[in-house]
């Protein structure tokens, strides 16, 4: 044989190899994602009482609405599919609505929290996509007031969750790069106190919280925990020189962003929730704006 011939051939043998290594990765990946699915998340939670005045009912409107929860379970509550990448990633909310095929219609007043809060559900096993990060931070009056919201929603017929990984993003999952809402969370974390609707850096910091599962703890961006791979990574929200932050001085210019979805320039911003950002009320919009401008710098990512 010639040494052409022999190089050739362990080149061959050699890719074979690795082709039979990536197959195992994916195989053992797979195996341990479905036990990650599938174990149980005990987490002790304090129930937080209905509510079913108009009021709270009101306010928690005015939460599904700005605060992510349209832009996965659909205007009437009933479930939307939110990501189709078209390579088999698709993810879907749930009903939430108390109509036929609501995951929710025999919820008792811990499992409202339990899910929200914590990313489990009434079993014991963890939520794979829900912002229960950004959620865990609710004061006990907006979560209830969010629970009397999604429980006197007009009937409308949708389905369970929709969550169909490609095998190589399981792997991942299954490997910790990628974690589960009950993963992300500090579970003994207290709810947070109430502080008054009002444009202070305060309250600021507090409607910030929904920025947290993104743009992370210290809202210095990066890329997004579970996101797709084409997807760009999140901003650096903190001032500083090359900071998105530098494009929004006032709050106006950072409320029309809100509004439009789009950058000063004209451009459109891509992967934000703007189907939620732009219920948020003028309050909410300019405390946020003076609570980031405040922060102290942070390195992107």
């Amino acid at each position: 044989m010639s040494r052409g011939k022999t190089w050739l051939k362990r080149i061959g043998l050699a890719l074979l190899f690795l082709v039979a290594l990536a197959a195992a990765a994916l195989f053992a990946g797979n195996h341990l994602a479905t036990q990650k699915m599938h174990r149980s998340v005990d987490v002790q939670v304090q129930p937080v009482a209905y509510k079913d005045d108009a009021a709270a009912i009101e306010r928690g409107r005015y939460l599904f609405s700005s605060r992510g929860c349209v832009d996965c379970h659909g205007a009437q509550g009933n479930g939307h599919m939110f990501l189709d990448d078209g390579k088999g990633m698709r993810i879907a909310g749930p009903n939430i609505s108390p109509g036929p095929g609501s995951v929710v219609k025999d919820y008792q007043p811990a499992d409202w929290v339990r899910s929200i809060r914590h990313g489990v559900n009434p079993k014991g096993r963890p939520l794979m996509i829900m912002p229960s990060e950004d959620y865990n931070r609710f004061t006990d009056e907006d979560l209830a007031a969010l629970v009397a919201y999604v429980r006197h929603l007009p009937p409308a017929e949708g389905g369970g969750p929709v969550v169909d990984l490609p095998l190589p993003v399981r792997a991942m999952y299954g490997f910790g790069l990628i974690h589960d809402a009950a993963a992300r969370i500090d579970h003994a974390r207290p709810p947070e106190k109430p502080v008054p609707d009002a444009v202070t850096a305060q309250h600021g910091a507090y409607v910030a919280n929904m920025c947290i599962g993104c743009h992370g703890a210290k809202l210095a961006g990066g890329k997004v925990p579970g996101g797709p791979p084409d997807w760009p990574p999140a901003a650096n929200l903190t001032p500083g020189e090359g900071t998105v932050m530098t494009r929004y001085p006032d709050a106006e210019s950072f409320a029309r962003m809100f509004k439009s979805g789009k950058r000063p320039d004209g451009n459109d911003i891509k992967v934000m929730p703007f189907g939620s950002l732009r219920e948020m009320n003028d309050t909410d919009v300019r405390a946020l704006h003076l609570y980031l401008k405040g922060l102290g710098p942070q390195p992107h990512g």
